[in-house]
């Protein structure tokens, strides 16, 4: 048994090494992914840390005249005054400014009062590039506001901090693994849909494409059982898969580790070798069960385009609970690590924020994983055994 297993094996991995143009496919697609990720970093930690790097900002300024204190702040705190345009809101809508500062004439009367004294802000909150700029503007105003009330009560012979009863100290005990995770949320739907892409085309070839070239009739004459020749047709895909599971996981070392990000983020971001190492072994098992999966598909299919098509989806599909991690904050339980993709993402995230991890949820994650693997490869063998399915109604 073992000696057809690895004679089919043997036939499928030297034709599939030979057709360069899926091999580089792939590999492209998993260098692509982390790379994407990194880039993403470096524009979300520009849009969440404006003032990484600080640069003056250009504000348009509506009635200066009013506030000539408040106009003196500002550009004491790096803001250029610029003059005012004649019609503010197109200047904002057409994307000149990202924000225009309008003191009415009637601040000047207001402030002397010791009333509110109210000021307008024009601007595009829908416009995700103005962000830092209006940001840094409503934090210099809010702080100016800060400033006129202290000195008020100063003046009255008042403590400010009677203005804040409770003082509230933050002990902040996260790490530079859990501050980015915000970005490092999307590293688990990206090796999970690397997993299920890196054997794709070796079971489309060896599945439908065999079909599609007549080939698989004459294969079968040989003395080789269908669960053989699943077995042998299935572990022909496991070293492709493996092996674009470590490049993407050494790229993601790679970009992390020489990149310097924190220049963009505020605060450093790597991952270490033994973090990428117990993530190979958390992910491991799902490679088994994508090629499970992708022999069932595989099975239905006619022609290597038709089972293109399908199995496209199937990336997609099983990352796609792990892409709920990217904006909900879930916690882990040994309920969840019974959902495949999923568990295994939640585990992933716990190892990039250098928490401790649950030995049992492990188990259970891997379990569950090898179990539906096993059903899924009995599956397919149990569908090549139909010979309807197998060459088709006649």
């Amino acid at each position: 048994m073992i000696n057809n297993i690895l004679a089919v094996f043997h036939k499928e991995f030297i034709d599939n090494l030979r057709d360069r143009r899926s091999l580089v496919t792939v590999l492209l697609t998993s260098l692509f992914m982390p790379l994407f990720v990194v880039g993403m970093v470096i524009v979300m930690g520009q849009l969440l840390n404006p003032d990484i790097i600080e640069k003056p900002i250009q504000l348009a300024v509506t009635g200066k005249e009013n506030a000539p204190q408040l106009v003196e702040f500002l550009e004491q705190n790096g803001v250029v005054v610029l003059p005012a345009p004649a019609d503010p809101q197109s200047e904002i809508q057409n994307g000149r400014q990202d924000v225009i500062l309008v003191i009415p004439g009637s601040y000047a009367e207001e402030f002397t009062q010791g009333a509110p004294a109210s000021i307008r802000l024009i601007l595009d909150s829908s416009r995700m590039s103005a962000s830092p700029n209006i940001s840094r503007v409503k934090r210099l105003l809010g702080a100016y506001s800060q400033q006129v009330s202290a000195t008020r009560l100063m003046a009255r012979g008042i403590n400010p901090a009677i203005t804040d009863p409770v003082l509230i100290i933050d002990q902040d005990i996260s790490t530079p693994q859990s501050q980015s995770l915000l970005f490092l949320n999307m590293l688990p739907y990206f090796v999970i849909m690397v997993i299920f892409m890196g054997g794709m085309y070796v079971v489309i070839d060896a599945t439908a494409g065999e079909r599609e070239r007549g080939s698989l009739e004459p294969l079968l004459i040989n003395p080789v059982r269908r669960s053989e020749f699943v077995l042998g047709k299935l572990s022909a895909s496991l070293p492709y898969a493996v092996a674009i599971l470590i490049v993407c996981l050494v790229t993601i070392g790679l970009a992390f580790n020489l990149i310097p990000l924190e220049q963009f983020t505020g605060f450093p971001m790597s991952v270490s070798l033994t973090s990428l190492w117990v993530i190979f072994w958390i992910c491991l098992p799902m490679v088994f069960l994508a090629g499970g999966l992708q022999m069932i598909l595989a099975s239905f299919t006619r022609s290597f385009k038709e089972a293109q098509t399908y199995l496209s989806f199937l990336p997609l599909v099983a990352g796609l609970p792990s892409a709920f991690l990217i904006f909900l904050p879930v916690k882990a339980s040994a309920v969840l690590m019974l959902i495949p993709a999923f568990g295994q993402g939640l585990l992933i995230n716990q190892v990039m924020r250098a928490e401790t991890i649950d030995p049992s949820h492990v188990l259970i994650s891997i379990a569950t994983t090898l179990v539906l693997s096993v059903v899924t490869i009995g599956l397919s063998i149990k569908l090549y055994e139909r010979e309807e399915l197998l060459f088709g109604k006649r």
